[in-house]
């Protein structure tokens, strides 16, 4: 029987949503799915902060904003651009129907004395995160939702922290914003097979 491969290719990265709230049944069911995601030994350190105060939402995305501004400014960026890009920033954050912090903790992970072998077992951390956080976004799509994966915290983990008081061994990976779609994305080109596949014989 053919595997039904279907959702892959309707997942689009969204970032515009109707104001219609999504259920916490369903943002449970999300979250369902992102735990049954495979993770390194097995030791599913991937974790998700619902944020729903808008309150904190508004709050973080402004402290992002800010931070931001200092990286675009030491850039070069000129201040028309900057204010648009921030504008829409603190608007995506700010008013998404649904905001999640994906991360991930080392506390369950292999501990070694050596450097390589911790910077390695930080990076199956980051990667068990991220099959999370794949599956969440499948299931988001197959629920008929829209989403996208932003990378903001990684630039400020500390602020995002704070802000939303998480403990040091929260480690912020993406904010991901969920809703249904306010419009129709493009398809994204893709590289054929032959650009990223080798075969070795």
């Amino acid at each position: 029987m053919p595997l039904d491969l279907s959702v892959l290719a309707a997942r689009r990265t969204v970032r515009f949503y109707t104001p219609e709230p999504v259920a916490d049944e369903l943002v449970d069911a999300l979250l369902d799915a992102a735990r049954l995601a495979p993770s390194a030994h097995n030791a599913q350190p991937a974790r998700f902060v619902v944020i729903k105060s808008a309150d904190i939402r508004r709050r973080l995305a402004a402290r992002m904003a800010e931070r931001w501004r200092g990286d675009l400014e030491r850039g070069g960026t000129a201040e028309p651009a900057i204010r648009v890009q921030l504008r829409f920033s603190q608007r995506r954050f700010g008013e998404a129907p649904v905001l999640i912090l994906a991360g991930y903790t080392l506390e369950d992970m292999d501990v070694y004395p050596d450097r390589a072998r911790r910077a390695a077992e930080a990076t199956m951390a980051s990667q068990s995160a991220a099959a999370a956080v794949q599956n969440l976004l499948l299931a988001a799509a197959a629920h008929g939702l829209g989403a996208c994966w932003c990378c903001a915290p990684l630039f400020c983990p500390a602020i995002v922290r704070r802000t939303l008081r998480l403990p040091r061994t929260f480690v912020p990976q993406a904010l991901l914003t969920i809703g249904y779609p306010a419009h129709t994305p493009q398809v994204p080109p893709r590289k054929p097979r032959e650009a990223v596949v080798t075969y070795v014989e």
